[in-house]
Parts: C-alpha cells; structure tokens; sequence
C-alpha cells in the first residue's frame, strides 16, 4: 500500500488526499516556456517544484509520465490575443528566424534544467510546431459541438457555452464585463472569448503560420496545451501545473476547451506556484532587463544554492528574491556540499526517523520548508553516527535535487592566498587557538575552498 499523499487543489481551494486516475501511474502536465528569450529566474520556480513534486511521486512508488510543453509557436504579448507575436519579435530583436530563435531558447531552458538538478530524461518536452495538427483536429471537434464561431481575425471560443467557465479561477463574469471600459476586439460575442485559430493578416508573409480548415494562420495560445496534454496523457489526467498568473485566463481556458472537445473531466488537480518577486514586484521580462541563471552563475552563485534558496518557501507562498537572501541559502549550501565532500566514501545506514519525516514533510502538500529543518536536525544529531548522517543526506538529496549525490573530492593546486591562510590555521590549531582556525576556515569556504581536519593534517578540497 502506497502512503498517502495530500495535495492543495486550486478548483477545490483545499488540501485534498490525493487518488490518482491509476492506481500505479501519474499523469502530470505542467506548462512550459515560451521560446522566445531566456527563462528569468522567477520562470525557473515552476520547474523546480515540477521537479521536486515528480520526485516525492516517484518516492512514493508511482511510475510519473510527466509532460512540460515547449510553446516554439509565437502566441501574442496579450492574453486577449491582441499584440505582437512573441517568436516574431524575438527574431527581429536578434536578426535570426524564429525557427533559430526557439531552438537556441529551447537548448537554453535545457541547459538550465540541467544546471538545477533536474533530470531532463524524466520528463517529455513536447513542441507546439509538431502538434499543430493535433491543435488543428481539436478546434474541428469544438466547431463540430457548436462552441465557435468566426470573426474577421479567427476563430473563437463561445465561453458562454461552457456553464463552468471561470470556476478555477472564480471569476465574476458580469463583474468583468461592467468593469471593461473598452473592449479590445467588438467582434468578439462575450468579453471571455478566445482565440483558438488566429488568421495571418492579408498581404503579411508570416514566418510561423499553417494551413487550415478556416484558412492560412496559426493556432491561439491555449489550444496547444489542451492538444499536447491529450496526446500523450490522454484526456484526463491526475495533475496540472503552472504558476498562479495562469490561473485566471491559461488555464481557465484550458479547461473549457478541453471539457466541451472531450466531453470529460480534464484534470483531477490543480497546482499552481506563486510568485518570485524582487525589490519592484513581480519578476517579468517586459523590460529585457531580468535575472536569469547564467547571469547568478556570473556573479559567483551556484545554481543548487538557488534550488536550495526556494525550496525555503513553500510554493504556495510568494518569494522575495535579495541578493541577501541568496547568500545565505548559498552559505548554508556550501556546508551541505562540505560535509558531503569529508564523508564521501562512508559506508552508514540511512536513519528512517529522519528520512520518514523528510518523505512526510512533502507527501504533506510538499513542504519543502520543512523537509529542510528535518534535514538539518539530522546533520546536527550527534547520536547519529556520521557515516549514517552521511547515508541519510544523501537519500534526501535523492527527494530534494540539490545535487549531493554528484559531489566529488578533487586533487588541486592551490593559490597562494589560501595556502598562506591554511598555514595560518595550521599554527592557531597548534596554539590551540580553535576560534581563530574556525574563522580561517570561515575564510577560506567564502574563497571556495573546504577544510576538512584529519590525523595526517588538513585537507582542502573545492566546493
């Protein structure tokens, strides 16, 4: 018997236990990247928590298909599907083609997946621009149900159709439509319509845009997803991710579409990040001035000790990213990484106190918040033997992805500077002066460097 698992259901707005579709198996659709520029750091939050919840499912004993989208189809700025296509302005921004574009913003989202611990052979990374017809045949089945209709621009969804429209997010439909000074497109039959298949302007080559039923175009935002996650999870499945801005239109969306074409249920639950915010508010990329991995890497952080900054917060709670709050996550990583360097090689038994009340921590709604303390109370358990501290750590890492596992010791030659320091350390130990060798080690993990005291001397490897 599996244990159990309680998650909080954004439909629901309450912690539920959590009874997959299958008893063995988990579906799991979790919205991902538009690529048309690089992924800002706030972006990267969902994936971390896709990641972290993929791993405590599989912890748990289930055999996890689980999907992130790569949307290479350049959907409008607007979520009213007014603006500029995303793809096409990138390219004119970078003097490439949009096919160039997304694939270099494709291969950089891997890289940062990859550099944050996330294994991406455990997920599928399905493309907009290899499912269109798939799109094409959804939007065929809508019409064929009478939920569109056409108007200059495209072919749209008739909300009004769809008696549960808004229910995720709890929208007050009259109270949006008294509240609209203007309405964008006076085409449009209800203010909540969506586009599902946009036409390509007359006399506009552009450089995305397919043939269809309804003319040349290019599909709406929303319908890509609805495809793609039937495709390969099958009309209704166990869980949706994404972060909470895609709550009220994205995925309120997502379900009309996908309830009236299927004539189904959609999705079991809901899961939804909150936001990473910095100093001004909520982190974007309108200005093209944003944080991105490669740029913490730059300034000297590692990508682990960021996972390990957000996995502090539980998701449901906002962030505020500081630069000083990541040196502290960055600090406390480092001693992870250096206790796992001076134990590396031990042979211990895992303790299953510990390591139980780390699997509890995230079958609890993931809070990873939690999990983190329980880790810590672990390695400061001197009733523990240090190869068994060691074995446990390395079975949580295995929960957490902060990449312990992969910690080596290394052979190096050193710079002067920390050699002059370890020989410093060496005569404050003879001296038996301990609080000054603890702040020259201080020193030199701020350096990089990690001491370890053993019976033959120091020994100093890299964090």
């Amino acid at each position: 018997m599996k244990p159990p698992i309680n998650l909080y259901s954004t439909l629901s707005k309450e912690i539920q236990p959590f009874i997959p579709i299958n008893e063995n198996t988990v579906g799991i659709y979790s919205c991902g990247p538009t690529v048309y520029h690089y992924a800002h750091i706030g972006n990267l939050r969902a994936y971390i928590f896709a990641d972290t919840l993929q791993r405590m499912l599989r912890n748990a004993g289930y055999s996890v298909t689980h999907v992130i989208n790569i949307t290479d189809v350049g959907h409008l700025t607007d979520d009213g599907d007014t603006g500029e296509d995303k793809l096409e302005k990138g390219a004119r921004r970078e003097g490439k083609s949009v096919f160039d574009i997304a694939q270099m913003y494709t291969e950089a989202f891997m890289n940062d997946l990859h550099n944050l611990g996330i294994d991406t052979n455990a997920f599928v990374f399905p493309k907009a621009t290899e499912t269109i017809q798939e799109q094409i045949d959804l939007i065929v089945l809508l019409e064929q149900k009478g939920y569109t209709y056409t108007i200059s621009d495209g072919v749209y969804f008739d909300t009004a159709k769809f008696a549960h429209y808004g229910d995720l997010a709890r929208l007050d439909i009259e109270g949006l439509k008294s509240g609209a000074r203007v309405e964008e497109n006076k085409e449009k039959r209800n203010i909540t319509d969506f586009a599902l298949w946009k036409f390509s302007k007359e006399h506009e080559k552009r450089q995305m845009e397919w043939d269809s039923p309804w003319g040349v175009g290019f599909p709406g935002w929303h319908i890509e997803c609805s495809a793609m996650s039937k495709k390969i999870l099958g009309a209704h499945f166990d869980i949706h991710t994404g972060g909470i801005d895609h709550i009220p239109v994205h995925h309120t969306n997502e379900i009309a579409q996908s309830v009236c074409a299927n004539e189904s249920p959609f999705v079991n639950y809901w899961m939804h990040v909150n936001f990473l915010n910095d100093t001004t508010g909520k982190m974007s990329k309108s200005s093209n001035d944003f944080l991105t991995l490669s740029l913490l890497k730059e300034k000297g952080y590692l990508p682990f000790a960021y996972r390990y900054f957000l996995l502090g917060t539980h998701y449901r709670k906002e962030v505020t990213f500081s630069y000083e709050a990541l040196d502290g996550a960055q600090t406390a990583y480092k001693k992870l990484v250096q206790f796992s360097k001076e134990n590396q090689g031990s042979h211990g038994t895992i303790s299953s106190l510990y390591l139980t009340k780390v699997e509890d921590s995230l079958r609890n709604d993931l809070n990873t918040s939690e999990a983190l303390a329980y880790m810590w109370t672990m390695l400061k358990d001197d009733t523990i033997s240090l190869p068994d501290r060691y074995a446990t750590l390395m079975a949580i890492d295995t929960l957490l992805g902060l990449g312990l596992q992969g910690v080596t010791k290394e052979v190096m030659e050193l710079p002067e500077e920390v050699t002059s320091l370890l020989a410093k350390r060496t005569s404050a130990r003879e001296a038996k002066d301990f609080a000054l060798s603890d702040s020259l080690r201080d020193e030199l993990l701020t350096l990089g460097y990690i001491v370890k005291d053993t019976k033959d001397g120091q020994e100093v490897s890299r964090v």
